[in-house]
Formats: structure tokens, C-alpha cells, sequence
């Protein structure tokens, strides 16, 4: 009887963990190789966040039937997780409890694949050569051998800078002390950094909403905390959302709430803001903003810049890859995700298909999938790996087979500017929001929109 083919899974957040339960469900043998030190690395960064979506959208169908044999209690479904619970109450107990726990590397970092015996220009026999990956741990370098390869490390590490060109701003590495990425925990953790501050938040996505509000609820008890909206686009309005008309209720609750915000002027709005240079001002930071006929500047104490994040593509040069040179991600799948024609709501379910690349036996899945597109959502990705395990195992029917069945979405179905910072311009969360029904018949019971972190 031949071994079972061995495939690495690189990344131990909610996608590659559901990886690993489909490709162990196949009677493939797991190898998860996490840079962090624990599971969930990413999410627990955004700990605080609250999803727009409940548990009953969140958690894969083949890591559920994993846990039950554990006796594990599933959350409520209709309530709303945090990041922080979504490791909790998920993620660890998969991990840990289950027979999936013997197959996870955690801080390995892998800085290198390719095929044993064949650089990137060697063709013939090279597809059945096994790939090579390279990691490193506290022991130093390391070497691991897989038939395949399913790339669902995410892209949290790699946000994109605070240039309006796709560039770093001028002078924003020399500014780096005094710009955080993403969406920090001003109301917690990081309140000392920001109360009492003027802070600047450029974004125009639910990351960056959401920063604003925390910022404004700060102001209160720090009163010279004093938000600014740095704002690419002309139009504030469209970051409110649908308000009540949101079928994701939180969401359109946190709409409505920031609008007020802005227009009692408890957030300083600075529109058609597009940041082209930072220079350290003694203590503060100045902002400056470059166009063919203005120059414009504001100095403030802190910048957190939520304008999305883009795929980190290094470890991946000696293997044979296609990718849309606009979006980044591969090239079967750019229509589908296009966030100038498409929001979370309109990408239908794709799977092995879509993501083939060049190299056989290789797939990247979940965020870094979507390359710099905002549109992704964590059910969307659960396909995604369903379908690769699949695919890996030979059962080509079930790979070409859509299980997920997406519902309308209301407001999220419009379109999406293309600066906006993930699904209905939600917050570009690695391999995190979470969205819709996984059936049909749950398309029947349930209209639910795309899940984005509030």
C-alpha cells in the first residue's frame, strides 16, 4: 500500500487549520507550519475586533465534525465572536484537542519552497519531483518534503503603506515609530499610546471606522484625544454604510453610529487627503499630501494607516506562478474578485480550479489568495480549501463541485471604491472575516450578508 500523500499547509489561522481538517478528512497527511508561537497568530493581533458575523458563519464543516469527536461544545450561533474568542473557543480547541495537533509546527517560518532538484528553469520531470520548503525555527534552518502545497499564511504582515501611489510615503521608514498598521486597541491595550493625542486614521474601510469610533468614545475621558480622518476619496458618506438597510446589523449599526460622529464634528474630516510624504516634526509627525495643483499638510502626534494589505510573495520566486499583475492574485480568480466590479457579496464560491497555478500541486487559499483584493470572506476560503484537499486526493468530481451557496447581501452587493479596505469596505483582516451560509438550505433559512470585523 503506497503513503499517503503529504501535503504542507502553511499558516495556522482559521483557513489553514480548516486545511488541515479537509486534508486529513481525505486520507492526506497534514504538515502545518505556523511562523507564530501560537495558532491564530494574525487574529490575535486584531484580539478586540468584533466580527459583523456570528459563530454559525465562522467555523468550517470538516473541522466541526473533527472537533465533535473531541466532545467539543460548538458557541452559540447567533453570536458574535471577537477575535480573541474566535482563538479561544475555536482555533485552540482544534488545534490542541484534536488529531490534528501532532501535524502543527508552530514558529517555523518558511523562507523558501521549491521543487527538490529543480530550479525555477529546469521543465522536464520537474512535476514529479517534491517540493522542498525551508523553515526556520529556535533550532536554526530546516527542511520538510510535500507532494503539495497550500499556501494560507495571509497577508496581516503586509500592509500596504500609507503612499497614495501604492508606495511607502516619502520618509515614512524614518517615521515608523509613529505609525501603526491596521487597527489597534485604542480603547485597550494601545490607550496609552493615543490618549490625550491627536491621531490620524487613513483609511476609508471598516478598520479604519472603527478606530475613529474608539478614538471619539477615548476623547471623552482623554479630552485632548482628537481623531482626523484622512480620506483618499471626496465622498465621507459612502464609509457609512446601509445603516438600518444592512442585513449585517452590527455593521450597520457602526455605520450609522461613525456618520453621527462625523457630522456632530466630534472627527475631523480631511477629504481628498492623499498622503505622499511623513517628516518628524520634533514629537509630531507631518503629514503631507501632494497633487498637481495643491500641496496640504496636517501634524499630528500618532498615524495609524488601515489602507488595506498586499500578498508577501518571497518565499514563493523559485516556483512557477501566475498572477494578475494588477491584483496580484491568481489569474483565473482576478475576475471573480475584482474590488472595481465586485464587493464580498458578488465573488462567487471558486475552488482548485481558479487558484491552479503553473506549478502543479501548489494553490495559495484564503486572503493571500485574493492578492490586494478587499473582498474576501473566511467561508469563501473554507471552499476554497475543500476543494484543493480534493483535488490533491484525485477526486476530481468533488474538487469541481460547489458546496457553498452564497445568499444577497443588501449593501454589500454595491460596488466598492477601489481604496476601500476589504469586504464592503471592511477591514482587510488576514484570513479572518467571515460571511454568508454554507448551503443551500441554510440559504432558505437565513439571509445573511458578508462578515467583516467591526
Amino acid at each position: 500500500m503506497s503513503e499517503a500523500k503529504t501535503v504542507a499547509i502553511i499558516g495556522a489561522g482559521p483557513v489553514g487549520l480548516a486545511a488541515a481538517a479537509h486534508v486529513r478528512e481525505r486520507g492526506l497527511q497534514p504538515i502545518v507550519l505556523e511562523a507564530g508561537e501560537n495558532v491564530g497568530h494574525a487574529m490575535r493581533q486584531w484580539s478586540h475586533v468584533q466580527l459583523f458575523s456570528p459563530w454559525k458563519y465562522n467555523i468550517d464543516k470538516a473541522a466541526a465534525r473533527l472537533l465533535a469527536t473531541t466532545g467539543w461544545n460548538s458557541p452559540a450561533p447567533d453570536q458574535y465572536p471577537t477575535g480573541a474568542e474566535m482563538v479561544e473557543r475555536y482555533l485552540e480547541p482544534l488545534a490542541n484537542n484534536t488529531a490534528l495537533r501532532p501535524h502543527i509546527q508552530k514558529s517555523s517560518r518558511v523562507t523558501g519552497i521549491s521543487r527538490v532538484g529543480f530550479d525555477k528553469m529546469k521543465t522536464k520531470g520537474r512535476e514529479k519531483a517534491p517540493f522542498e520548503i525551508r523553515y526556520q525555527n529556535g533550532q536554526g534552518p530546516k527542511v520538510v518534503k510535500a507532494d503539495a502545497v497550500i499556501d494560507a499564511s495571509g497577508t496581516w504582515y503586509s500592509p500596504n503603506p500609507a503612499g497614495a501611489n501604492g508606495l511607502p510615503a516619502i520618509g515614512e521608514k524614518e517615521a515608523a515609530d509613529r505609525i501603526a498598521y491596521g487597527m489597534p486597541d485604542v480603547l485597550g491595550k494601545d490607550r496609552g499610546r493615543y490618549a490625550g493625542k491627536t491621531v490620524a486614521v487613513l483609511g476609508a474601510g471598516h478598520s479604519a471606522i472603527g478606530t475613529l469610533t474608539d478614538l471619539a468614545k477615548l476623547a471623552p475621558e482623554a479630552p485632548e484625544t482628537r481623531p482626523v480622518w484622512l480620506l483618499r476619496g471626496n465622498d465621507p458618506a459612502k464609509a457609512f454604510g446601509g445603516g438600518a438597510n444592512d442585513q449585517l446589523v452590527a455593521r450597520g449599526e457602526l455605520g450609522a453610529a461613525f456618520g453621527a460622529l462625523v457630522t456632530a464634528g466630534r472627527i475631523k474630516v480631511e477629504s481628498e487627503f492623499r498622503v505622499s510624504h511623513l517628516i518628524a516634526d520634533g514629537p509630531r509627525l507631518v503629514v503631507g499630501a501632494l497633487s498637481a495643483c495643491s500641496a496640504r499638510q496636517i501634524i499630528v502626534d500618532e498615524l495609524i494607516v488601515a489602507t488595506g494589505f498586499r500578498p508577501d510573495l518571497d518565499f514563493a520566486r523559485e516556483l512557477r506562478i501566475r498572477l494578475d499583475p494588477a491584483i496580484e492574485c491568481p489569474v483565473a480568480l482576478a475576475p471573480l474578485i475584482d474590488p472595481n466590479e465586485h464587493s464580498c457579496g458578488t465573488v462567487r464560491p471558486h475552488g482548485a480550479r481558479e487558484l491552479a497555478q503553473d506549478e502543479p500541486g501548489f494553490y495559495f487559499a484564503g486572503m493571500k489568495s485574493y492578492g490586494r483584493a478587499p473582498t474576501f470572506l473566511m467561508l469563501t476560503g473554507y471552499e476554497q480549501v475543500r476543494s484543493i484537499a480534493a483535488e490533491i486526493a484525485g477526486d476530481r468530481a468533488a474538487a469541481e463541485r460547489v458546496e457553498l451557496v452564497l445568499p444577497e447581501t443588501g449593501v454589500c452587493s454595491r460596488s466598492l471604491a477601489p481604496d476601500a479596505s476589504n469586504c464592503c469596505g471592511g477591514p482587510a483582516l488576514s484570513d479572518v472575516d467571515a460571511c454568508c451560509v454554507a448551503d443551500e438550505k441554510a440559504k432558505q433559512q437565513d439571509k445573511a450578508g458578508c462578515g467583516c470585523a467591526s
